[in-house]
């Protein structure tokens, strides 16, 4: 089993950047793809980001396509969301994900562990 911190989220104008990590516990954080999604009020839970156990393969959903690179330190157990050029419409709370399952996956149903989330708020 693994636990999931976020942190920085935060208010930021647009045109911004920011840097969301996330913090699993455990040992074995290098056997689990790990996945951020995110979720404005009224809308569904929505795919941002996901990496490989090695970094080596990485998707993005199409909203943050070209403005988002996720990344992750094995040996801190870290995963990081840095996203850039930030719109309004980038407002939500931000979830970071793990499975074990091995494969990349854009849906919520991919993953088996979730953190609590951490809100991003772009103002114009």
């Amino acid at each position: 089993q693994v636990q999931l911190v976020e942190s920085g989220g935060g208010l930021v104008q647009a045109g911004g950047s920011l840097r969301l990590s996330c913090v699993a516990s455990g040992r074995t954080f290098s056997s689990y793809y790990m996945g951020w999604f995110r979720q404005a009020p009224g809308k569904e839970r929505e795919f941002v980001a996901s990496i490989s156990w090695s970094g080596g393969s990485r998707d993005y959903g199409d909203s943050v396509k070209g403005r988002s690179t996720i990344s992750r330190d094995n040996a801190k157990n870290t995963v990081y969301l840095q996203m850039n050029s930030l719109k309004v419409e980038d407002t939500a709370v931000y979830y970071c994900a793990a499975t074990t399952r091995g494969y990349i996956g854009v849906r919520v149903t991919t993953y088996d562990y979730w953190g609590q989330g951490t809100q991003v708020t772009v103002s114009s």
